[in-house]
């Protein structure tokens, strides 16, 4: 299990981008899989429409603790086999998905039982709540089934393979393509289910892909066997998964916390600038996937590295990837700056959400070299076990320094003062983190201490 993907001495380049691509196909996947949800689901109406839209920040919060636990593995794992350490790798991934399932389902029951009061304190109106009861039923049900794929198929990266996950996460997004309007509209002797019937198809297509991963994961690459219970044993791996899942959770989160305080900011000067800033959110998602896919690979090559004790190739993986995302990045802006007109466009007709989406598109993306630096040392912080000071460097990103900018922007300029804000802090930030990664080194153990694990000084 130890090195067959050239993690600790194959050139760092190639390994990097091997590794990379299949992860830009698994996101790409995941992007579609939720676009034919909304689009099928979009095709019963502005209820179902509306019903669904209810969901998603419940369904984010769930995603992030996937998110969360899977950088625990994927961190803690890739340093065991970095380090030689086999069984320990596959008890510790044991544990890890047993807490997993637990924690979901645990999750999951209780949601069930808080459908009507949790979504009418989000806002639902008293009709739109039936078809939000139907769909997170079955949502609910399949949940620790899509969060145990996501953190086995982070397992699986932490070994170097990502091609396996972007394989299974494309299955998945094809099963539901094909299930949705089956379900949705029905055909032949299947009836027709509505958005019951999206929470159906989604549910199966989990179960297809949580069932290969669990198949390459056990029976394939022997990584995971069943271990007897051990309170003890669960504790010690616990604690250390929690060590980085709780952060990482926590720093998906405040991302959409923060963009949701930039929207009731710009709800207050123009609502048309709201959709502007929607659509914008949309494309940043596209231009950035390339950061996200380098990102993913970037733990598991650093946490393998640190376990074999190779601390000046994962350190010169992290400054070679930070240098590429500011150089691809700057590149990428020139075609969207050229087309910045078309590309608003193909987001709305209405002239002043085009003239601030024209805005959006000019400015934002020119510091999405440097936002990609500060989401690349955030995630690499994780593998160094660092995942506090992680927290701290978004914490401070958002809310001392992009928020208090744009509330500034927004009294002094309106909505482009406002905008102007995000690429000033990203600039500004990732000139911080280029800096703090040059001098990023892996803590040192104390004697008689795990300081070397927890340490969280850069």
């Amino acid at each position: 299990m130890r090195d067959k993907h050239g993690l600790l001495s194959a050139p760092i380049g190639r390994v990097l981008l091997n590794m990379s691509l299949p992860n830009l196909v698994g996101i790409l996947t995941v992007l579609g899989f939720n676009l034919v949800d909304t689009y099928f689901i979009s095709q019963l109406g502005t209820d179902a429409l509306s019903a669904i839209s209810f969901t998603f920040p419940v369904t984010l919060i769930i995603s992030s603790i996937a998110i969360g636990i899977g950088a625990g593995v994927s961190t803690n794992l890739g340093r065991l086999i970095g380090a030689g350490h086999a069984p320990e790798a596959k008890l510790f991934l044991h544990d890890a998905l047993m807490l997993t399932f637990l924690v979901l389902w645990t999750l999951a029951v209780l949601g069930s039982f808080c459908i009507a009061p949790l979504f009418t304190l989000l806002g639902a109106e008293p009709d739109t709540l039936p078809l939000i009861h139907e769909y997170m039923m079955i949502w609910y049900l399949g949940s620790p089934l899509l969060v145990l794929m996501m953190v086995g198929n982070q397992g699986l990266r932490a070994t170097g393979d990502t091609r396996s996950p972007a394989k299974i996460m494309a299955l998945a997004s094809l099963i539901n393509l094909v299930l949705d309007p089956i379900l949705i509209f029905g055909f032949g002797p299947v009836p027709a289910l509505g958005i019951q019937g999206a929470a159906i198809a989604s549910v199966l297509a989990w179960v297809v892909a949580m069932s290969l991963s669990a198949y390459l994961l056990i029976i394939k690459r022997h990584m995971l066997t069943l271990a007897p219970l051990s309170i003890s044993r669960f504790k010690k791996n616990w604690k250390k998964l929690a060590h980085i899942a709780q952060p990482a959770a926590l720093m998906n989160l405040i991302n959409p916390v923060a963009n949701a305080v930039l929207m009731a900011m710009l709800a207050r000067i123009d609502y048309e600038a709201v959709a502007a800033f929607g659509a914008g959110t949309r494309l940043e998602s596209i231009l950035l996937i390339a950061v996200m896919a380098l990102s993913s690979s970037l733990v598991p090559f650093i946490a393998q590295n640190l376990g074999a004790g190779q601390r000046e190739r994962a350190h010169n993986a992290l400054m070679m990837s930070l240098k590429f995302v500011l150089v691809f990045q700057t590149l990428i802006y020139i075609p969207v700056a050229i087309f910045h007109q078309q590309i608003a466009g193909l987001f709305s007709t209405d002239p002043q959400v085009l003239q601030y989406l024209e805005f959006y598109i000019l400015a934002l993306p020119v510091a999405y070299g440097p936002l990609g630096m500060v989401i690349l040392l955030a995630t690499a912080l994780n593998a160094y076990h660092r995942p506090m000071s992680s927290l701290a460097l978004n914490l401070c990103r958002l809310f001392l320094i992009m928020l208090p900018l744009a509330l500034l922007g927004s009294v002094l300029a309106g909505v482009g003062g406002l905008l102007l804000a995000l690429p000033v802090t990203n600039t500004l930030m990732g000139a911080l983190c280029y800096m703090l990664a040059r001098k990023l080194t892996e803590p040192q153990k104390r004697s008689g201490s795990h300081h070397g694990e927890h340490g969280e000084a850069i």
